[in-house]
């Protein structure tokens, strides 16, 4: 009998039996299902299956989170249902079956944007820095600002600038750069298109609407003679650069089919470049600004019509059900659109993302506090609350909010009567920043004191109704029922050390430590799996940072498990989505059950290899068993490490 023999016959049954799975594969934490009938699911005990520790479905996959046992499961569950697993990436194509067409553009819109929102966070983080230099006027320096009686703080105004700059000005270039990526297309050639779309020999787009036709007809046209071409740049717009960077793709993708591959390097990008290029400047561009230009014409509209009221309580309120579906990254494009349409060049949309943020927070903080004499609930709400207040939503909607339904009302409520406020005041921002409560960097400085107000609202309303809904019992049989039926027992554990006693944990690479948190991948980020810390690696080297079993080793070698001779069990992970590269640029030196010692060599991997691939090669390295081990960083982070250094202490709780 298999370890997870029983476990895997329940899972089977609770997906709803062989004849509903479409496809079934895994990653190094997760089984991944293709389900014909979603709704045959039984979320509520695959819950208590023992193995399992979460589940969500995401771009049509239903996936259980199971840990760094997976391939074991794996083995066992296809053992017991007969199914024969796919890859990763044949799983997310069967997946589309279980995606409308709006959803499958809203996943390919999802997974174009999410890389370059890093870049769109610090830009807006640095001019939320600039605004205040240079707009708020302190009574301490006479009514004056900061820039204006110092020449240190406006020569930093200044430079940074060019950063702002970069990232703004230029955001059609990340954006054909991230489409071509994601098509799996020539990521040089997008870069090309999106500085063809911004180069300084074009008529800069902010410049478009004080330039008379007359002059653009006369200066800005390339005259073939028989007709003309205007030369239009596509500074900061969204919608122009999609196009072209499609165009260029799907053009790329046509002719690899048809060219033959000894002149392929000369051929395909020639055609795929110039045409999308072509395109670019007479019909994608043109139209893509006209479609920009309509959307952020009708969304202000309703954040400056007569009912702006009515459209900001509406917009408040659905903003969290938008994160749930993954509709919320359209945001982006309608906000950055917004910034390059208006005269003021400020959107009123982020205030209201940024409030609806803090409201959700506000639901899960009230909910902490009504609970945080639980240990099991303390240890989720707390920092759920500390992400959401931050600006990222997902661990309290999906671990609190939504689950128990009482507090994600209470901040949709919150949010709504906020972005009611928000646009009644026309509450601005110069740029998207960062959620939460440091969004107020992002408000222009003549509407700081409303904003505020508005926060002020996101945070006590929402805090209020939680209270006020669990003590009146108001959509709280979710809660109710989950404490019922909670199954958790206390498993003794023999032999295990005193409490209190402390192991070390040497560094597996040598590079640079960061917060685990801040992982793009949410299962790691949240702590799902287990805590730790993220090494951004600087050589593709992964040695042995304790004493101990490797228990689990992958076969892509992406990803190892080790149980330490006092049972601390840990789990490295080598980029992230790197179980695509199916062992492409891996050599492990052990095999599972191998017994290793501090600084035995484990896994080499080449790090230009996976990103070349597109993937990220922050690796976590995490204490999966934190019921028994509580991990703490060594020293400050972020900071440089080399391999065999202190990098976790964990200590027996």
């Amino acid at each position: 009998m298999g370890k997870f023999e029983k476990d895997a016959k329940d899972l089977l049954a609770a997906v709803g039996g062989k004849e509903n799975v479409s496809a079934v594969s895994h990653c190094a934490t997760r089984m991944r299902f293709v389900l014909k009938d979603t709704k045959k699911a039984d979320v509520k005990t695959i819950d208590k299956i023992p193995a399992v520790k979460g589940t969500f479905t995401n771009a049509g996959q239903f996936q259980v989170i199971i840990g760094n046992d997976v391939p074991i499961f794996y083995n066992d569950f296809s053992a017991v249902s007969g199914i024969e697993g796919v890859s990763k990436e044949a799983a997310k194509s069967a997946a589309k079956s279980n995606q409308n067409p709006i959803q499958r553009v809203m996943t390919m819109l999802a997974e174009i944007f999410t890389p370059i929102i890093p870049a769109i966070i610090v830009g807006g983080l640095i001019l939320g820095f600039r605004n205040i230099l240079e707009g708020v006027p302190f009574d301490f320096l006479g009514g004056k600002t900061i820039v204006e009686v110092s020449t240190f703080w406006s020569g930093v105004n200044h430079f940074l600038w060019l950063p702002g700059e970069a990232i703004f000005h230029f955001l059609p270039v990340g954006i054909t750069w991230s489409v071509t990526r994601k098509m799996g297309t020539t990521q040089i050639l997008g870069i090309v298109l999106g500085i063809s779309l911004v180069s300084p020999q074009l008529l800069n787009a902010y410049a478009v609407s004080s330039t008379s036709a007359a002059e653009i007809a006369k200066d800005w046209v390339w005259d073939f003679g028989f007709f003309t071409v205007n030369r239009i740049g596509y500074q900061a717009q969204v919608i122009p650069a999609l196009l072209a960077g499609l165009s260029l793709s799907y053009l790329e993708i046509f002719w690899r089919k048809r060219i033959p591959e000894v002149v392929s390097m000369i051929f395909v990008p020639f055609l795929s470049l110039i045409p999308a290029l072509i395109l670019a400047h007479t019909v994608l561009g043109p139209i893509g600004w006209t479609i920009g230009k309509g959307i952020s014409f009708v969304v202000l509209a309703g954040l400056t019509g007569p009912v702006k009221w009515l459209f900001g309580a509406i917009f408040g309120a659905l903003y969290a059900p938008l994160v749930i579906t993954g509709l919320h990254h359209m945001t982006n494009a309608i906000d950055t659109q917004l910034i390059a349409d208006t005269a003021t060049h400020t959107t009123g949309l982020w205030p209201m993302i940024a409030l609806s943020n803090i409201a959700q927070g506000s639901g899960v903080l009230a909910y902490y506090w009504m609970n945080r004499k639980n240990e099991r609930e303390a240890e989720i709400s707390l920092p759920a609350a500390i992400s959401a207040y931050l600006g990222v939503t997902e661990p309290a909607l999906f671990g609190v909010n939504v689950k128990y339904v009482y507090p994600f009302v209470a901040g949709m409520i919150g949010s709504g009567i906020a972005g009611l406020l928000s646009t009644t005041f026309n509450v601005q921002a110069n740029s998207i920043g960062v959620g939460g409560l440091p969004g107020f960097m992002a408000i222009n400085t003549k509407y700081m004191i409303p904003f505020f107000v508005c926060m002020a609202v996101a945070i006590a309303v929402p805090f209020a109704l939680t209270l006020f809904f669990r003590k009146a019992s108001i959509m709280t049989k979710a809660e109710d029922e989950m404490k019922e039926d909670d199954f958790a027992e206390a498993t003794p554990v023999a032999d295990l050390p005193a409490v209190g006693t402390t192991f070390d944990v040497k560094s597996p690479l040598t590079g640079q430590v960061k917060p685990l948190s801040e992982a793009v991948d949410p299962v790691f980020a949240q702590g799902v799996m287990g805590t730790g810390v993220l090494v951004l690696p600087s050589e593709g080297e992964l040695v042995a940072p304790v004493d101990g079993v490797v228990s689990v080793l992958f076969p892509t070698k992406h990803a190892i498990g080790l149980v330490s001779d006092d049972g601390v069990e840990l789990l490295v992970h080598i980029g992230m989505d790197t179980v695509n590269l199916e062992g492409k640029g891996f050599e492990a030196h052990v095999k599972q059950g191998d017994h290793v010692k501090v600084g035995d060599k484990l896994i080499s991997f080449d790090i230009e290899t996976i990103k070349e691939a597109g993937y990220p090669v922050e690796t976590p390295v995490i204490v999966t068993n934190q019921n028994d081990y509580q991990p703490d960083a060594v020293g400050t982070l972020p900071r440089e490490i080399k391999r065999g250094e202190d990098l976790l202490t964990a200590s027996k709780i």
